[in-house]
């Protein structure tokens, strides 16, 4: 039980969604000069995946990183686990302090925004009406399979390692700016999760759950390269005193999946 790393990942969280769910009342509310100012919406969504991507690797860059490994999202905790570099109660107890900074922070919204923020629903992500809810499960699938796979195929690489925290601002920003029409572009239960109480927009939150999860897995299986060592950290790589953020994918449900595969299909070869 790592106490101090599930206070660092609650608090992490909480400014991310804090500051980043800000950055999107500031860019889309509809009593915000930014409507004028920037009236292209595909530039305000660049401009606000960037700004959000960058509050990540910003924590991630700061000691709660250097503690906790500044996830900030529960799919790439689980994603993490299945990669072979996390245990599964780190990521069960990550996903308990996730949620619970991601509600602290959505609770803080309506204080701080008011009827500016109510106006863009305090920044919830919800499914376009005109295309209804499962395109976009699709759009969270697609979306988190890109960001948990960049994020995991990064840290599987000694050279490309050091480089994680760059990676994720223009990431996001791209992500944001191509699939927010659809869904919102969330790639995280916890994001959505806190500004759901707020707007009551509950009623959707299984999309994202369901898509971002999808494509975390998908994403984590195809990303895994046993024998590579996937670090749980997005930055500060080398330090890992209790030894809890390295771990072989040689073991991992990726490369035990594979191995499954290769032996049923050597047995099929041999039937035939």
């Amino acid at each position: 039980m790592h106490w101090r790393a599930y206070a660092a990942e609650l608090f992490g969280t909480f400014l991310l969604i804090f500051l980043g769910l800000s950055v999107v009342i500031w860019d889309f509310s509809p009593l915000s000069p930014m409507t004028t100012i920037l009236a292209s919406a595909l530039l305000r969504r660049l401009l606000t995946g960037f700004l959000f991507g960058g509050t990540g690797a910003l924590v991630a860059l700061s000691p709660l990183g250097k503690i906790s490994g500044a996830h900030l999202d529960p799919v790439l905790s689980w994603g993490f686990w299945l990669a072979g570099s996390l245990s599964a109660i780190d990521a069960a107890l990550y996903t308990v302090a996730q949620f619970l900074g991601a509600l602290a922070a959505g609770l803080l919204l309506p204080p701080v925004w008011g009827a500016f923020g109510r106006a863009a629903l305090f920044g919830a992500t919800v499914p376009d009406p005109t295309t209804g809810p499962w395109l976009a499960v699709t759009g969270e699938i697609i979306a988190t399979a890109g960001l948990v796979g960049g994020i995991v195929w990064f840290v599987g690489h000694p050279r490309l390692r050091p480089y994680t925290p760059a990676l994720i601002p223009p990431l996001v920003a791209i992500l944001v700016a191509f699939e927010a029409p659809w869904s919102g572009t969330s790639m995280n239960p916890a994001r959505t999760l806190g500004p759901a109480i707020p707007s009551h927009t509950l009623d959707v939150f299984w999309v994202y759950l369901l898509g971002p999860a999808i494509g975390a897995m998908l994403a984590t299986l195809l990303a895994t390269q046993p024998p590579r060592t996937h670090v749980a950290k997005i930055s500060h790589h080398n330090h890992d005193p209790m030894d809890r953020f390295h771990g072989s994918a040689v073991g991992s449900v990726p490369a035990k999946l594979r191995r499954c595969a290769r032996r049923r299909m050597q047995t099929f070869r041999r039937s035939h």
